[in-house]
């Protein structure tokens, strides 16, 4: 009696574990084809899911969590927080390309986040009249379009800052950051005169070209976000993102000179001494892939060397992340990507260029013929109408567009917008 039942529990456990082996077969093939077929169809969602399931180890609670399922949704509660937020939107430098990279900045940050306001400072000079592209922006609290004059350098600014790589030396620096704390200036004093203190603040250039839209994530509580690659040595300083307190002291690029100076630091450039600005004063960073480039008319070698410069075609899909861009039919891609950014120094002007975000411009000499077309073919219809809009514009409705723009701002501070068009469309006085 007592062997028979150990027979069939022999028998049971056998069968059993036959049946584990059969049961594994008929369920991992199925499902790693119906896995396959999902992820091919489905790839950026998909490797996401998957990614995040692997690296995180999650149980299959964790895995059906709303936030992994649908991020989309993340990133629609992120975007609604932010339009509840109070959003200064800091835009400085000459409008040298504006008519290209102007209409692109109205679309991808200030039409994403309706609720920002924008404060422009630019020097005035015979690109100064694109500038009028601006009116169509949802929201303008200050406008300064000045007289650049020459900044006096002083015994620490001559110890702290080198006028290596600089195309116009140290007074170049001094002329860059005196635009960049000017815009905090003009912030403070629209908070001061309404009695608010902005939430988030966004400083990017006017000479920035963007692709895509500006995304929520990139506004972190209590952190800096930059731009990755490009650091030259420091941090790339071509836009930033963060929080009141923080961004007070990213932007405060002139009055933090002495502290430098009394830290020891010498012959810094800008992002070197932008990265030292916000270590000094125990401000984390955190650098992310963005959807723009600086637009440049400059010449660079081709094939840049160790240290030199990549132009990046406008064309390329990015993101670019303030990288040199100009629009180009590209001579390099694929292999000749790898091979050219595999041999620059990742602390200098490296940047990302992976799975095909990166095609590369022989920019040596001149902007191309025919990059008119080029551009229009990249940045689609409504852009390409801006750029052709500017490039006949008549001097009544340059006129007509910056009275528009006046009335909207807030406050505005430039010459007569008469004296603006005249000088941008080579009029002479009346």
């Amino acid at each position: 009696m007592v062997k028979k039942p150990q027979k069939i529990n022999m028998f049971i456990r056998k069968l059993a574990s036959d049946l584990d082996w059969r049961l594994l077969l008929l369920i991992i093939v199925p499902l790693s084809l119906l896995v396959f077929i999902y992820l091919s169809s489905t790839p950026i969602n998909s490797v996401f899911l998957l990614r995040t399931f692997i690296s995180n180890r999650t149980n299959f609670s964790d895995f059906n969590s709303p936030c992994l399922l649908r991020p989309s949704n993340h990133t629609h509660s992120e975007k609604t927080e932010l339009h509840q937020s109070r959003i200064a939107v800091c835009l400085v430098g000459g409008a040298r390309r504006f008519e290209l990279t102007g209409p692109s900045i109205v679309e991808k940050v200030l039409k994403e986040y309706p609720n920002a306001d924008l404060f422009l400072l630019s020097p005035m000079d015979k690109n100064a009249f694109k500038l009028s592209l601006l009116k169509t922006a949802p929201r303008l609290a200050s406008v300064r379009i000045f007289e650049q004059k020459f900044l006096p350098q002083t015994e620490e600014q001559v110890r702290v800052l080198t006028a290596a790589n600089s195309p116009n030396g140290i007074q170049g620096l001094l002329q860059y950051f005196n635009l960049v704390e000017g815009c905090l200036t003009m912030i403070e004093s629209h908070q001061k005169q309404h009695n608010f203190t902005f939430d988030w603040i966004v400083r990017t250039r006017v000479d920035g070209y963007w692709n895509a839209p500006l995304h929520p994530h990139n506004f972190v509580t209590g952190q800096y976000t930059v731009p990755s690659g490009s650091v030259y040595g420091g941090l790339n300083d071509r836009l930033g993102i963060g929080d009141f307190y923080t961004s007070k002291i990213a932007l405060s690029r002139l009055s933090l000179i002495p502290k430098l100076d009394s830290a020891g630091y010498r012959q810094l450039n800008s992002e070197s001494a932008f990265k030292a600005q916000l270590t000094t004063q125990n401000v984390s960073y955190v650098e992310n892939r963005l959807p723009f480039c600086v637009v440049t008319d400059r010449t660079y070698q081709f094939p840049p060397a160790h240290l030199g410069v990549p132009v990046a075609a406008l064309s390329s899909p990015g993101p670019l992340s303030g990288a040199k861009c100009r629009p180009c039919t590209p001579i390099c891609k694929d292999h000749c990507v790898a091979d050219i950014m595999s041999s620059l120094d990742k602390s200098w002007s490296w940047t990302n260029w992976g799975n095909g975000t990166l095609e590369l411009c022989e920019a040596h000499g001149e902007w191309e013929k025919g990059w008119e077309k080029i551009f229009d073919r990249v940045a689609g219809k409504k852009l390409a109408a801006e750029r052709r809009r500017v490039k006949v514009l008549k001097f009544e409705e340059c006129v007509g567009d910056f009275r528009e723009m006046k009335q909207k701002a807030v406050k505005w501070e430039a010459p007569a917008v008469e004296e603006v068009c005249r000088l941008g469309l080579g009029m002479t006085q009346r």
